[in-house]
C-alpha cells in the first residue's frame, strides 16, 4: 500500500498546512451566531466542524473532493475511496495496488459466520452488519499499535490499515447476511478478479444473468459514499473515533445511526409509498390519480417520502444519476415509471402547498434508489440500508483517517439546561 500511503500523507500535510495558517491568523474569526433555534433544532445548519472529503451545495448537490456527481458517477468504489482519502482519482498503478490490497484482505473470519448462524432468523440485517463488524474489532491494527505506544503522527497510518481491512470484507459480509437471512443458501466465496461492487453483486446471487444489476450495485456504492460530516451516521462515527476508538467500533456506531427511520431507512419508506400507489390505484396509475393520491397524503398530515432535504434546495444530482441509469437499463419498469410520475406531480404540488412554504419540493436520492433495487429482484426492504451502509463506510473511514492525520481533538460540545437558557434570556432582556 505504498502508493496509497504516499498520496494520503501528501493530502494530510497539505490540509494540515492550510489549517495551521487559518488557525494562526483567523482563530478568533466569528463564523455566525448560535441561536436558541440551533440548540433546540438538533444543531441543524450550525457550522461546527471541518470535513474535507465531501461538501453539499444547496443547488449543485454533493461534491466529493471538489468533483460533482456527473464527474464521479461512472467510477468504481475503489476509485471513490482513493478520491475521498487523497483528493484525487488514482492512476492505473495506484488503482491496481488498491485492488490488490483489498483482495488480499477480503476473507471474513469463520467465527463471524458462526455468530450469524446463531442469531434468531428475525434479526435485522443492519443488526447483523453491526455485530459482524464489532466481532472483528479484535483485528484492529490501530488498537494493537496504540497499546504499543505509537506516536500521534502515525495514528492515521494504522487507521488506514483498519479501513482497508474493514472495507475489503464488506461485500462478503453483506452478501453472507443476505444469504443467511433471506435465502438459506450457501455462501459464495470472494472472487479475486472482481472489485468491491463486482464481488457484492456476484456474492449476492441476484439477477446474475443481467449485467446491468452489477452496474447498479456499482452506482449505488458510489453515490452513497459520503455526504459531509454532520449527518447522523458520519457524525456519530467521527465522534466515536475522536475518542480514539478504532474504526471497527466507530463504523459500527455510525451504522447504528444509519439504521434509524429518519436516516438510512428512508429509501424503504419511499418504496412502501410506491407500492401503496400500486396497490390502491394500480401500476398504470395516471398523473391525475397520482396527483389526488399525493394531495390526500399531505392532507392527512403525512409527508411525501423522498421529497425535501435538510441541505439541498434543488433536485438531488444522485436522483438524476439513478434516473439516467433507469432510462438506459429498465425504462419499462413499473416502479421507475411511478417514480417518474411522482417527479412530474409532487414538486408542482409542494411549491403551492401551504402557501409555498416548503423549503425544498424536489426529490432526493431515496425517491428512486430502492425502486431500482426492487426492480432487479432485491425485494427484501430491510437489506437496502445494508447496501447504504457498505457505501457510507467508505466515507466514515476516509473522514476519520484524515481527522487522525490532522490530529483533530476529541469532539465535546457544551450542553446547557432549560434553566440556563431561561436565565440567559432574562439577562438579555
Amino acid at each position: 500500500m505504498e502508493l496509497l500511503l504516499k498520496n494520503v500523507n501528501h493530502r494530510i500535510e497539505s490540509l494540515c498546512k492550510e489549517l495551521t495558517q487559518i488557525h494562526e491568523t483567523h482563530s478568533d474569526t466569528i463564523l455566525g451566531d448560535i441561536t436558541i433555534k440551533h440548540l433546540l433544532g438538533g444543531m441543524r445548519g450550525l457550522k461546527a466542524m471541518v470535513c474535507n472529503t465531501s461538501y453539499v451545495d444547496p443547488m449543485e448537490g454533493l461534491f466529493i473532493s471538489g468533483y460533482t456527481v456527473p464527474e464521479f458517477s461512472d467510477k468504481t468504489p475503489e476509485e471513490i475511496f482513493f478520491l475521498l482519502c487523497t483528493g484525487k482519482f488514482p492512476n492505473d498503478s495506484e488503482l491496481a495496488e488498491l485492488h490488490t490490497e483489498l483482495s488480499n484482505r477480503a476473507e471474513v473470519p469463520g467465527y463471524v459466520w458462526d455468530l450469524f448462524h446463531s442469531l434468531p432468523k428475525d434479526t435485522h440485517p443492519m443488526t447483523m452488519l453491526s455485530m459482524g463488524i464489532m466481532a472483528m474489532e479484535g483485528q484492529s491494527v490501530f488498537k494493537r499499535k496504540y497499546l504499543e505506544g505509537i506516536p500521534k503522527s502515525d495514528f492515521w497510518k494504522y487507521s488506514l490499515e483498519d479501513s482497508l481491512n474493514l472495507i475489503a470484507k464488506l461485500p462478503s459480509l453483506a452478501a453472507g447476511i443476505y444469504k443467511i437471512l433471506f435465502m438459506n443458501a450457501k455462501l459464495v466465496e470472494h472472487d479475486p478478479a472482481l472489485g468491491l461492487a463486482g464481488n457484492l453483486s456476484h456474492q449476492l446471487g441476484i439477477n446474475n444473468k443481467d449485467t446491468s444489476f452489477a452496474d447498479l450495485v456499482r452506482l449505488y456504492l458510489v453515490l452513497h459514499c459520503d455526504h459531509e460530516g454532520g449527518n447522523v451516521s458520519a457524525f456519530t462515527a467521527r465522534v466515536v473515533n475522536s475518542a480514539l476508538s478504532n474504526l471497527f467500533l466507530a463504523t459500527a456506531s455510525g451504522l447504528n445511526g444509519l439504521a434509524g427511520p429518519l436516516h438510512g431507512l428512508a429509501n424503504q419508506t419511499c418504496l412502501h409509498f410506491i407500492n401503496q400507489i400500486h396497490e390502491e390505484i394500480g401500476v398504470d396509475a395516471s398523473l391525475d390519480e397520482i396527483h389526488e393520491f399525493v394531495l390526500k397524503t399531505l392532507n392527512t398530515g403525512n409527508v411525501i417520502p423522498g421529497y425535501g432535504h435538510a441541505v439541498l434546495r434543488a433536485t438531488d444530482p444522485r436522483f438524476t444519476a439513478f434516473m439516467k441509469f433507469g432510462d438506459e437499463n429498465c425504462a419499462n419498469s413499473p416502479y421507475l415509471q411511478t417514480v417518474k410520475k411522482l417527479f412530474d406531480v409532487v414538486p408542482k404540488i409542494l411549491k403551492k402547498y401551504k402557501g409555498g412554504k416548503i423549503a425544498n419540493p424536489w426529490p432526493n436520492v431515496d425517491a428512486i434508489s430502492g425502486s431500482l433495487l426492487y426492480h432487479y429482484g432485491m425485494t427484501h426492504y430491510d437489506f437496502y440500508t445494508v447496501m447504504f451502509g457498505i457505501s457510507r463506510t467508505l466515507g466514515f473511514c476516509a473522514q476519520n483517517v484524515i481527522a487522525r492525520g490532522l490530529n483533530q481533538p476529541i469532539i465535546r460540545p457544551k450542553s446547557v439546561t432549560n434553566k440556563w437558557l431561561k436565565n440567559y434570556i432574562a439577562e438579555k432582556g
